[in-house]
């Protein structure tokens, strides 16, 4: 009875999307509310009707009711309790219908906020968030149906994937989702502002905070796909470049692009058309990175088994890329820029600077992820595009990110004197050359890890110089010091929550690059109470052991660490599934605020009497995890209302 309510339910809610999406551009088309408030009824309806079918999916999942095909395929009688949960959206169909829901979730929010708040726009918006959704939930009713029968029933599953059984797999493809859904409305709002000529500032101040909550959600499922890598897959790295890695890293670089770029079109009346393309290619390459993973064309850890619905997807991508240069080339005198660029060395150039390369930094992980796609299509020989394509051409475009944001927030508007280049830069300059010398002075050899360290440093100056001096202002008036600081924060929170959020991408930077130039790892095969020594640590074999968990098997080494304090045990191991050929690495590992210890338990004999083992010591690594918190502040502090005084 479940699959076919399921079903029932979502071929409703396609109706209801589709019915809704055509009444709301009626209503726009006519300006009869009418048409608008019958769309948001089925918007309304649709959203409970996928909330439902979502809820039988998860109990489906719940009860082992493998009569449902996907139930069967991603779980068994052993799967533990919270990843019986997770395995609803550890694969394609439950994928689909965890996006689709948060799409409908995104599309009621909209209304209750903007129904009345935009109502030349809100039609046309609503128009396009309805027909997204029913293009998704066509995909669930057909392509990918979460709720088709098997027959015969088995007994017991197939069992989720074991690199999915991790506590990441609650948080990281939920924010993950919210990241990509939620550029659907910055989207649909600027479709509606080509569509009804009202191209000013409008659909810039009503999405905003949807961008940054949207560009902050995608940060984060990064961020937390990072630390899943890390602690799951056994290599001892956090990001390797992987084509589904990417597709999420691509709309975050075009989404920044955008953030940075919005400030000059409310100040200057520039870059209209610049900010509204850049929203369509970060929508695009969501649905580009949907396609990705989700259409077996690329080979990954992170990617769903071969499914039906790339041509679906690809062929809704080329419809969204035309329908918007079609609007855009419709609306092309309009959105002429209104100011002019007085000058190179000026906030306006800077902000420029960044958006290029952004986008360059897109366009070459874009390239790099498809040219094996197109060498095979066109040659019939698969390549591949490893790491050191996307370090050699990225690194300079990052470092140089970083300087900018040092010089961006400072420099003046239109044209900057020397006298502002003076006050502004000369301190923190002096102050990253200083801290270069410090670095080296400690050990640092690398040219690269110096420079990226000097940067960091010169960017915090710059900020530290602006708060200050904000401060000192607010002191002079008669505050004192907590109050000139706390003051500043609520009245200009959107400034200053971005200045927190580049403090947050600092420390990250500084995270990433100590973990590349610092790290250290060997390999090596101990017998029984043989010893092995890396990077101040003393590891000693002990003993294997077998053990049994409720859906697996494991192969369990014992090892003694001591560092100079007292011997501590790690216990790395190897996972046997049933469903899986290949057995799956179950790491061990101390975190630290300087460094990390990661054991890794490689090939052993049938004996017990030896096994190899892969040490690393990883520094700095926790400082990105920290760098992801100090981000999160900084963005709570841009959406928050600012407060004004009064006149």
């Amino acid at each position: 009875m479940i699959p076919e309510l399921g079903q029932g339910m979502l071929l409703v809610a396609l109706g209801l999307a589709l019915a809704g999406a055509i009444l709301s551009a009626a209503g726009g088309r006519t300006g009869r509310p009418a048409f608008v408030e019958s769309a948001q009824h089925a918007a309304l309806g649709v959203f409970a009707l996928i909330t439902c079918s979502f809820a039988l999916l998860v109990y489906a999942f719940l009860t082992f009711d493998f009569s449902v095909r996907y139930v069967a395929h991603n779980t068994n009688l052993g799967t533990p309790f919270w990843y019986r949960i997770t395995g609803v959206w550890g694969a394609l169909e439950g994928s689909i219908i965890l996006w689709g829901w948060m799409l409908s979730l995104y599309t009621l929010i909209v209304i209750l906020r903007h129904r009345e708040r935009a109502r030349e726009l809100y039609p046309w918006a609503l128009t396009v968030m309805l027909a997204i959704m029913a293009f998704f939930i066509t995909i669930m009713t057909v392509a990918a149906p979460p709720f088709s029968r098997l027959n015969p029933v088995p007994a017991n599953g197939r069992g989720l994937n074991p690199l999915l059984e991790d506590t990441g797999m609650i948080t990281h493809p939920i924010a993950l989702y919210l990241g990509f859904t939620g550029f659907t409305v910055p989207f649909a709002f600027a479709v509606a502002a080509l569509v009804t000529g009202r191209l000013s500032d409008t659909w810039i101040a009503l999405t905003r905070r949807w961008t940054i909550t949207a560009w902050y959600f995608l940060s984060l499922g990064l961020l937390i796909g990072g630390w899943w890598s890390y602690h799951v897959l056994g290599w001892g790295g956090y990001w390797a470049w992987d084509p589904v890695e990417n597709a999420a890293f691509m709309p975050w670089l075009t989404g920044t692009a955008f953030l940075h770029s919005v400030m000059i079109q409310e100040r200057r009346r520039m870059l209209k058309l610049w900010n509204i393309s850049l929203v369509i290619l970060t929508f695009s390459l969501t649905l580009f990175g949907t396609f990705l993973t989700r259409s077996g064309v690329i080979a990954s850890v992170h990617a769903f088994t071969q499914g039906s619905i790339g041509i679906m997807f690809l062929s809704f991508l080329a419809l969204v890329v035309l329908v918007a240069l079609g609007l855009l080339a419709w609306r092309w005198d309009a959105l002429k820029a209104q100011g002019e660029l007085d000058s190179v060395v000026s906030r306006e150039s800077a902000f420029l600077l960044n958006n290029v390369m952004l986008v360059a930094a897109a366009f070459t992980v874009f390239f790099g992820t498809v040219f094996p796609l197109l060498s095979e299509a066109v040659r019939g020989v698969k390549v591949s595009v490893g790491a050191p394509f996307f370090n050699s051409v990225n690194i300079p475009l990052f470092l140089g990110l970083i300087f900018l944001m040092g010089v961006g927030p400072l420099i003046a508007w239109r044209r900057a004197s020397l006298d502002n280049l003076r006050r502004n830069f000369v301190g923190p300059i002096i102050v990253g050359i200083v801290g270069a010398a410090v670095f080296y002075a400690l050990g640092v050899r690398s040219a690269l890890a110096v420079l990226s360290l000097a940067l960091t440093v010169f960017v915090a100056a710059t900020i530290g110089l602006d708060f200050w001096r904000a401060t000192r202002a607010r002191l002079r008036m008669g505050e004192s010091i907590l109050p000139a600081m706390t003051g500043l924060l609520a009245r200009h929170n959107r400034r200053y929550g971005g200045f927190v959020v580049h403090l947050g991408i600092l420390v990250i930077a500084v995270g990433v690059t100590g973990s590349q130039a610092w790290s250290v790892q060997t390999e090596t095969t101990l017998k029984v109470g043989e010893s092995a020594s890396l990077g101040g640590y003393n590891v000693r074999f002990d003993r294997l052991e077998a053990a049994e968990e409720s859906n697996h098997a494991r192969v369990v080494g014992t090892f003694t660490v001591a560092n100079g304090r007292h011997p501590a045990v790690m216990q790395p191991s190897k996972k046997y599934y049933p469903q899986e050929s290949s057995p799956i690495a179950g790491v061990d590992y101390w975190i630290g605020l300087k460094e990390d210890l990661y054991l890794v338990l490689g090939d052993f004999t049938r004996d017990g009497r030896q096994a190899t083992v892969k040490i690393q010591v990883n520094r700095l690594v926790t400082v990105i995890w920290i760098g992801g918190l100090i981000l999160t502040l900084g963005t709570v502090l841009s959406v928050m209302p600012e407060r004004r005084k009064a006149a």
